[in-house]
C-alpha cells in the first residue's frame, strides 16, 4: 500500500484532479450512508439547500441552478413532498409552473443533514490540527467560489 510521502506529485495519483475525484467518490459515498437513515440523498438536501438559502422556487429553475434534467427534479420533489419536507404549489400565474417551498418538517431535515454532515467532517478531517482544518476549509470555500458553488 502507497503511503502519502511514496506519490509523485508529477505522477497521475499526486494530481489535483485524481485526489480529488478518488476522495470525492469516497465522501459521495459516505455522505449518502450519513444521509440514508432520514431517508435523503445528496440531491434531496441540494433542492432543501437551495429553497432554504433562496426561497421558493420553480422546479425548472431549481434544475437550471443544480445542472440536472427538469426530470430529476420532479423525482427529487416528488420523494421530498411525500417526506412533508417541501410544499409544491402551481403558480397561479403560469399553471405549468411548479414552485417549491421548504417546509417546517424540511427544515428540521435539513438541519438533521447538517449534523450529518458535521459528523462526518469530523471523522474525514481527523488526521488534522485545527489550523489545517481551518485551512482546508477556506481553500475548498476559494475553489468553491470559482466554480459558482455555494461556499
Amino acid at each position: 500500500m502507497l503511503n502519502v510521502n511514496d506519490v509523485n506529485a508529477t505522477s497521475l495519483p499526486g494530481t489535483l484532479a485524481f485526489r480529488f475525484g478518488t476522495l470525492g467518490a469516497m465522501v459521495t459515498d459516505l455522505f449518502v450512508a450519513a444521509l440514508a437513515p432520514l431517508d435523503l440523498k445528496p440531491k434531496h438536501v441540494g433542492v432543501m439547500v437551495m429553497l432554504d438559502l433562496h426561497g421558493p422556487a420553480a422546479q425548472l429553475e431549481i434544475a437550471r441552478t443544480m445542472g440536472v434534467a427538469p426530470s430529476l427534479v420532479v423525482s427529487l420533489a416528488d420523494h421530498l413532498e411525500k417526506l412533508g419536507a417541501i410544499q409544491r404549489v402551481r403558480d397561479a400565474g403560469d399553471r405549468r409552473r411548479q414552485v417549491l417551498s421548504l417546509t417546517g418538517k424540511g427544515r428540521e431535515l435539513l438541519a438533521d443533514a447538517l449534523a450529518a454532515a458535521n459528523r462526518l467532517d469530523a471523522d474525514l478531517a481527523g488526521p488534522l490540527n485545527e489550523k489545517d482544518r481551518k485551512e482546508l476549509n477556506r481553500l475548498l470555500g476559494v475553489l468553491a467560489a470559482e466554480a459558482g458553488l455555494p461556499h
